[in-house]
This record gives C-alpha cells, structure tokens and sequence, in this order.
C-alpha cells in the first residue's frame, strides 16, 4: 500500500530532478551562447584580417603607380610587406596597431600624390582610391560588428547566472577593436 509519505518521497524526488535537468539545460545554454559568440568573433577578426590585406595590397599597388612619378622611400614598401605579414596572427590589440600603421603609410602616400598634379589624373591612381575607400568602409563595418559580438560576450562575462559559467569555465573578457580617432575621421583620398 501507498502511504502519503511515499507520495510526497515521489513528488520531492520528481521535483528535484527536473530541477536540476532545468538548470543543467540552462548552464547548457550559457555555455553554448559563449562559443557561439566567440567564434563569431573570431570570424569577423578573420574578416577584418582580410579587409587589411587588402587595403595593404591596394597600398602597394598604389605604391608602384606613385613610383613611377616619385621616387617612394623603399622602406615604405618594406613596411607594407611586414604589416601584411603580421596581420594572419594578429589579435584584436595587434591588428589596432596595424590600423594606426597602414593609416600612417597611407597618409605619407597620400602626400606624396599630393605633390605630383599629373598622378592626380592617372587612371590607375583614382581606381585604386576609389577601391581604398571602399576597403576602408568594409573595414569599418567589420569592426563594429565584431565590437558588438565582443559587447554581448563581455556582459555575459560580468551579469548573473552566465558570470558563473564564465568563471568556471575561464572565459575572459574579449578585446575591442579600437583603432583610435583615426577610425571615426575617413581618410580623404580624392583629389
């Protein structure tokens, strides 16, 4: 016979079970929102390594029409071969680095067609401007969808119950990609 003890034994053990099968699916969730976020991260960062690579290479194609009319410190093209180098193991801090490099090589560059009027009208020179520019906006938007996976992956670091998964699981906080004042300001590159 079925005492009501044996009833209440039931119903506390059933109780408890899916308890913890709820906050078992929980932490399940938390945790699998954290690497969704993360690899999110890490493609966009992928992106954005991409989107670099190509500015330097438009930068150095640039360079070889500027050389034709100027002659272009070799140091420079020496530079842009290293920064394209490090930009595939670069992380979020290394490639703010890299952006305030390639913003200065590209600055200098810019002077340089300054100062010769007929390289302002160089065909070649206005297509890779125009492709510069386009880069540069591709770069832009890449950052700020990476600073807004980092943003959700970091408040999920420091907000009640996720902090928990995060410090059990040594999940820290992602970098932002913070390419300076730069970043905001568009270089100008038409003539």
């Amino acid at each position: 016979m079925v005492t009501t003890l044996d009833i209440i034994s039931i119903v506390l053990i059933v109780v408890v079970v899916l308890v913890v099968i709820g906050v078992a699916a929980a932490a399940i969730g938390i945790y699998n929102r954290f690497f969704s976020l993360k690899n999110s991260a890490e493609a966009t960062v992928g992106q954005v390594k991409v989107a670099m690579k190509k500015r330097l290479d438009m930068i150095e194609q640039l360079l070889g029409a500027v050389k034709s009319y100027a002659t272009f410190e070799k140091e420079t093209l020496t530079g842009v071969t290293e920064m394209r180098a490090r930009i595939g193991s670069a992380g979020p801090g290394d490639l703010n680095d890299l952006e305030r490099e390639s913003r200065s090589v590209l600055g200098r560059l810019l002077a340089v067609a300054e100062n010769y009027p007929d390289l302002k009208t160089s065909q070649t020179v206005q297509n890779l401007m125009g492709a510069i520019q386009g880069v540069e906006d591709e770069i832009a938007r890449h950052r700020y969808t990476y600073n807004n996976i980092a943003q959700q992956y970091n408040t999920m670091t420091d907000t009640i119950p996720s902090n928990l998964i995060a410090g059990v699981m040594g999940f820290k906080k992602l970098e932002y990609l913070e390419f300076g004042e730069e970043i905001e300001r568009v270089p100008t590159i038409a003539f």
